[in-house]
């Protein structure tokens, strides 16, 4: 039996996440090592005010994802494979190996940088629940236009889709999509349309970012959620990491890809559960959990388990 760390992406967040990681030495040396980087305390990034800034969120959502797993991994809960939804693929990244936690730090800084600058006000993201794809594509068509542009970006599950897009489209799809039967359409907490073909040109930058970084072939299985693929090409990998915030997240595929490869404990690094609700359905003779919330004694006890085949 195998096991999958996942990691959040943008929505997740709450003031005071990164104080809430455990007070150890793997976390200290991992927020110590962000510090040298950016050139200021990580721990300022976590506040309520600070959080309004993609750039910030995404930071504090990298530290997280990585102290997090290095506090596990240093008292021996390793996972088998990784997996990222949006800007948690970087931290996917330096766990499996594939990407210096150094270098995740800059281009995650730039990739916050690049996607404010492209939409400072006026656009986001939101969530649309109850309706199939099929169902949903026929609202976005009816709506979108040069004016109010609005894709889908996120097949979180089946009756769970996430779209993108100027505020204007994404308020005329929500009312278009309860009037058609969705249980619930909610703006989410992102300020920029992630996941479309509207960050295509901040995507071009963000590879021009990782020019000279090296991506190297990762240690254990490594899930692209863009592609819903196991990526082991470093070539491949760094095309992922550059041009994911332009592509769309197609996590309910990749949580049944994690299964189908084995994995029977799906374990959420911080912050939030979001991952551990979205991937559960798929885990049914298995274990989704996330740390937030729960002892780290006994979560390192359902890591041991899923290891050891489930022998108490």
């Amino acid at each position: 039996m195998s096991v999958l760390f996942t990691f959040p992406g943008q929505g997740a967040q709450y003031p005071g996440m990164l104080h809430a990681l455990p007070d150890d030495a793997a976390v200290r040396a991992a927020l110590a090592a962000a510090a040298d980087v950016l050139g200021q305390d990580p721990l300022a990034l976590d506040t309520a005010g600070a959080l309004a800034s993609t750039r910030a969120v995404q930071l504090c959502l990298l530290i997280a994802g990585v102290a997090m797993a290095r506090s596990l991994a240093a008292r021996g809960a390793l996972p088998d494979m990784v997996a990222g939804f949006s800007i948690g693929e970087y931290a996917a990244a330096v766990v499996a190996g594939a990407l210096d936690y150094a270098d995740a730090v800059r281009l995650v800084a730039r990739r916050g940088e690049l996607m404010e600058q492209a939409y400072p006000a006026g656009y986001g993201m939101a969530a649309i629940i109850g309706l199939e794809l099929a169902q949903l594509e026929p609202l976005l068509a009816q709506v979108h236009g040069a004016a109010t542009p609005v894709y889908v970006a996120n097949l979180n599950a089946p009756r769970q889709i996430a779209i993108a897009g100027s505020e204007t489209g994404l308020h005329a799809v929500m009312a278009l999509a309860l009037a058609q039967g969705a249980s619930k359409a909610q703006r989410l907490a992102v300020s920029v349309p992630s996941h479309c073909p509207l960050l295509e040109g901040a995507a071009i930058d963000m590879a021009t970012a990782f020019e000279g970084v090296v991506v190297r072939r990762p240690s254990l299985v490594y899930l692209g959620s863009s592609a819903a693929r196991a990526l082991f090409d470093p070539a491949r990998i760094r095309d992922s990491l550059a041009a994911n915030m332009a592509r769309r997240v197609q996590w309910a595929a990749t949580a049944r890809l994690a299964w189908e490869r084995g994995a029977r404990l799906a374990l959420e690094m911080p912050p939030g559960s979001v991952l551990t609700r979205l991937t559960a359905p798929d885990f049914t003779d298995g274990v989704a959990v996330c740390c937030d919330g729960n002892r780290g004694d006994s979560v390192l006890a359902l890591v041991r388990r899923e290891r050891n085949g489930r022998v108490p």
